[in-house]
This record gives C-alpha cells, structure tokens and sequence, in this order.
C-alpha cells in the first residue's frame, strides 16, 4: 500500500462536503475519483495534495514517497519560456549536472595522489547522475511537450503569453517529468486534443508509479483505472475495475439496495396487518401472540431508503415539424485566417442522422459550425440547407446567453408566452430550483451555463440541433441525460465533441477534419480508430482551387500518391531510428571503454593520460545526449 485516506472529514462552514472516506491506493494503481459537481472530488485531492487539511481523519503516505499534484487550474507567472519552465522542475539532476561540470574542470587542478578517491567520488557522481536519467532528461521534455500538444517551435514562448489552457499543460509537463511515485491530476484532459489525450492514456497506463485521477472524460477512464472511488452523499465507496466495470456494478448494488429495502418494507407492512388481526380477535393468546410479533418488529434493524442525489436533469428533445430528408449539403468550402483553415470542404448530412465532426485543436471545427450558423462568412462554397429544416445552435461560449439577465428573464424573454409556473418547471427540470431562477447569468459556473443553453435549445424544439462541445462542464450523470436524450431525438444531429465516450454512445457518422479536408467514416468512435489508417489512404482527396471542381481521376492519382509517399517516410523513419540506435550503442561501447581505462591503477596516477581519457568521455557524453534526443524526437515523429 502506498497511500491510506482514513476517515477524512472536510467542511466549509456548514456545508458538509465529505465525511468519513476510506479507501488505500496499491504501488503502480491507477485510481479515478468520481461524483457529480460539487461532490467533494477536487476537494479530496486537496487534502490528499496537502494542500487543505481534513478537519477529522487522516492521509497517510508510505515511507520515502514522493508525491505530485496537478490542480484543475494554473496561474503559472514569470519571464521563463515554456521550455525552461519544465526545465527548471528537474533541480536534482540540473544541480548534479552542473557538480559533475565543476568536478570535470577540477581535474586539471587535482594532485596525483588525491586523483583516486576524486575519480572513485566522480564515477560514483556519474553512475547516479546517468541511473536518473541525466543524459535523457531534456530528450524526454521535448517528447512530453510534444505530447502535450506543443510544436517545437513553441518552446521559446514566455509564460506571460500563454493562456490558461496552455499554462496547465505545461504544469502538467512540468510533473510528468519530475515522476513522482504519486501522481494526482485534477481534470488533466480539459485542455488537451484527441492526440494529446491519447498520448496521455499511454504515458499513463505505462507508468511506474500510482495515479489519482478526477476526470469526466469516461472514454479516458476506462482505458487507464483499475479502480474506481465514488464520492456520492458526502461519503466513499471503492469499486474494483474500470469506469464502465464500475458504472455497471454501481448500477446492480443500486437495485440490490432498492429491492432490499422494498422487500423488508412488505414484511414490516405484513406483519402490522398480522398484529392487528391478532389483537382484533380480543383474546388473551392472541394479544400475548400480537405483543411477541411487535417486540420482533421494534428489534428488526430498519433499512433507510437508498438516498439519491438531487443530480438528474430532465430533458426532452423533440422537433415541432419534420424536415425533408435533405438537411445539409455544402460544397467548395474555404476558410483562411492567418492561413488555410480548410478549403474545398463537401459533405451532406441527411435527416436522422447523428454526425460527429473531430480533429485536433485549431484545425476549424467551430469555424465550421459557426459558418453554417451564418455567425461566420466563409471565403468561399455554398452552404444549404434543406426543406423544413430549423435549426437548434448550442455555442460552447454560450454567446447566446446575456450576462446581464437572470435566468427567469433569459427563458421569458425568448418564449414570452410560456407561464411562470411552465419556466419554473423547464428550470427545475434543469436543477434551477427556487432563489436560483433570478440569478444572472454572469454569476454562473460553466456548468451552470450549459444547463442553461441546454433548456433553450429544448425549447427551440429545431429539427436540427448543432452542437459545439456539449458536454463541457456537465459531470457524468448528466453526460448520461444528454446521450440518451440526443439517442431518442427524431431529428438530425451536427456536433463538434472530444468526448470520445460520448461520441462513442451516440454517433451514426464520423466526419475527421484533418490536413485542411474531411475523411468520412461510418460508424461509431471504436470504429473510427479501427478503420481509420486503412481509410486515410483510400479516402484522402487531392484539394483543387477553391473555384474550380476536383476531378475523379485527379482524386484517386493523388491518394495512391499520398499513400506511397506515406509508405517511404515511414521507412525512411524506421533506417533512421534503426541508424540511430547502432550510433548509440557505438558511442555507449567507447565511453565504457574510456572509463574502463580510468580506472587501471597505471592509469590512475598519470595525470596527462586521465586528462585524455575525460576528454575522450566528455566527448562521447556529448554526443550520446545528441543521440538520445535525436532517437527521442524520430520515436515521437
């Protein structure tokens, strides 16, 4: 066992937020925290963290681990560039490097009789200095803010220039490469892209060390926690297995406790009838026989209801007139900005379709949506939509919404002829109970805002709802509402999402943005990732002028040609890391050699002969740190 929470407490005046949790953490187990908002989960990493203190209980941490925090947000400050920033987490090695340098330079100046234990003292520097990764540790910055989602020629921006998103991923960086023996990460995935989030999944799965995880992404928890603690009514409760394991499991021991609870209910209800018949018969056995019936009822240990969190929206999505079958056709788009966003984008959506369309951060994907809203001109194509069609638009900035009303207002005064009673009922149905109808909404949480658009775009009852980024900020049950609400909808659904998890539950089609085109895949998120190296080859179409139509022949040339040149860059980069590793192993063997030379006695005595032999190591420590990060940069290509 490497970490214990024993009985934690934590209050905020008098709001209870989590009371008498338990659970332990095993050596390399991954663990997600989870529960609705509010629940108390970021609150329980705090105190894990050290950073809030229980006011019962205690957190317990084996002996000699290290432990690692990544809070939901960051104010990282400071002229340093996002390279250095990471950088500068390495203290350890930084310090032992720069004694090894100063030891190298105090060679020169050591006696012949002091040179045996100065060498014993810097190989045994050395031996460490390499077992801790000294000569890969900038390699694997490199290769972590490349997973993170950074360009190399990104490194150099100063902290002061980036945004929130950005300075949480470099904290994140800035963790990672510390490898702490525990690793707590608070919504690690809020600011990162599909790839970048795949990149974490695999850095995770294969990490030595514990992971605490709170997170909504379920498509990222099934695939990294083997156990799952659910903070639900202020208290814990520890499932084995991932998010899907544990959502079934909760689901059976849910309807266990509902049935127990009904069953003993029968009984009680039984045997008060029972007493009653006895003691209307008004006869001394009776009586005697009715009063033992009621000493075992007053002794029977009564089952509480199953209490359940007041978490469940109520949303109900349905068209008022039905569209033609044709809803979106669009042809011919393009749009640029600094530069090409995309250009010669084609694609038709028919009616009853769910279509998702993916890609990483900054391709266009909202542009997309927002042109089609007619919120934003595109430089060229046609837009068109279909016969009948309205449309539903949840915008992920809920620009739709003003600030400055409340929330009664927000409903009243885009449906005017909706009753009090009704705009009270839709909100309630969207957990806007009572006081919280007046307020407004620029005091709002994220969340809070998107319980908000979601109630207007039921109102609108449109016929083809586009989404961008629904369910950011909703917690899991509500995520669960909104899937199957969009699964039971009669009309056609458009939404951008990197909820995989979601994506995977609820989409027909799938549209990847991606090298400024679109690749059609048909099916749901686990077949897109199956099929989607076969079909980049086939699918992948030559882009023409934006004014002129591309050609069947010209189309079909041009993926061939994208395949094969696919096909050489990969071998081009499999000689390249295999060329490397040969280099490595080259260089490896002659520093062995030279150290092995070191330590001769006839050597250890011969001033001129060591000062050859270090310059020999440093030359090949030189290069093998160019080696280890050239090997570290083909790997990430």
């Amino acid at each position: 066992m490497i970490l214990a929470c024993q009985n934690i407490g934590k209050s905020f005046g008098t709001d209870e937020i989590i009371k008498n949790v338990s659970f332990h953490i095993e050596e390399r187990e991954k663990t997600a925290i989870v529960g609705v908002n509010g629940a108390g989960k970021s609150t329980l990493l705090k105190i894990i963290a050290g950073e809030l203190t229980p006011d019962e209980g205690e957190v317990t941490v084996a002996k000699n681990k290290s432990l690692g925090y990544l809070a939901q947000y960051q104010d990282i400050s400071g002229n340093k560039t996002i390279y250095e920033e990471v950088l500068s987490s390495q203290t350890e090695l930084l310090a032992m490097e720069e004694k090894l340098r100063q030891m190298e330079e105090g060679m020169q100046n050591t006696a012949p009789a002091d040179m045996e234990a100065y060498l014993e003292r810097y190989n045994r520097l050395h031996h460490e200095f390499d077992l801790r990764g000294g000569y890969t540790f900038r390699s694997e910055i490199s290769g972590v803010l490349k997973g993170l989602g950074f360009e190399e020629e990104e490194f150099g921006k100063h902290m002061d220039e980036l945004s929130g998103g950005q300075k949480t991923r470099v904290a994140l960086g800035s963790l990672l490469v510390t490898k702490p023996d525990i690793i707590l990460l608070d919504e690690p995935t809020n600011h990162l892209d599909m790839e970048s989030i795949t990149w974490l999944e695999n850095y995770l799965m294969n990490y030595k060390g514990a992971v605490i995880v709170v997170a909504h992404d379920r498509y990222f928890l099934d695939r990294i926690v083997t156990k799952v603690v659910e903070i639900s009514l202020h208290t814990a409760l520890a499932f084995e297995g991932n998010y899907t394991a544990y959502a079934g499991k909760k689901q059976l021991l849910r309807e266990a406790q509902i049935k127990r609870y009904y069953n003993q209910q029968k009984e009680i209800k039984h045997q008060e009838e029972v007493i009653a018949k006895l003691k209307s018969f008004n006869r001394e056995k009776s009586i005697k026989r009715a009063e033992s019936r009621e000493k075992m009822l007053d002794k029977m240990e009564r089952l509480e209801k199953p209490a359940e969190e007041n978490t469940d929206m109520h949303i109900t999505l349905e068209p008022d007139i039905v569209s033609g079958n044709d809803v979106l056709e669009i042809t011919g788009l393009k749009k640029s900005y600094e530069e090409i966003l995309f250009e010669e984008l084609g694609f038709e959506i028919k009616r009853g379709e769910r279509v998702a369309l993916i890609g990483n951060n900054g391709t266009g994907k909202t542009t997309i949506l927002k042109i089609i809203n007619g919120l934003v001109d595109a430089d060229c194509g046609t837009v068109k939509l279909g016969t009948n069609v309205h449309i539903g638009y949840y915008d992920q900035e809920h620009q739709n919404l003003h600030p400055q009303k409340t929330l009664f207002e927000e409903i009243s005064d885009a449906w005017p002829n909706l009753t009090q009673t009704r705009i009270r009922n839709i909100l309630a149905a969207f957990l806007f109970t009572e006081d919280d109808v007046f307020k407004k909404i620029s005091d709002l949480s994220g969340g809070e805002r998107g319980r908000v658009s979601l109630a207007k775009l039921m109102l609108s009852n449109a016929n083809f709802l586009i989404l961008d980024e629904p369910t950011n900020h909703l917690d899991i049950t509500s995520k669960e509402i909104l899937e199957s609400a969009l699964n039971s909808y009669t009309g056609t659904v458009l939404y951008v999402s990197h909820d995989r998890y979601f994506i995977n539950r609820t989409a027909t089609r799938i549209l990847e943005l991606t090298g400024r085109a679109l690749v059609n895949y048909i099916g749901d998120y686990d077949y897109y990732l199956e099929k989607r190296e076969e079909l980049n080859a086939l699918s992948l179409k030559a882009r023409g002028e934006c004014e002129r139509p591309r050609e069947q022949e010209k189309s079909e040339k041009t993926s061939w040609e994208e395949a094969k040149r696919r096909q050489a860059e990969a071998r081009k980069l499999e000689n390249a890391i295999k060329r490397t590793e040969e280099e490595i192993t080259s260089w490896e063997e002659k520093r062995s050699k030279l150290e092995a030379e070191c330590l001769k006695p006839e050597n250890a005595t011969n001033s001129a002969k060591l000062n050859e032999l270090h310059e020999g190591m440093m030359e090949a420590d030189r290069h093998l740190e160019e080696l280890y990060e050239q090997w570290e940069q083909l790997e990430c290509s």
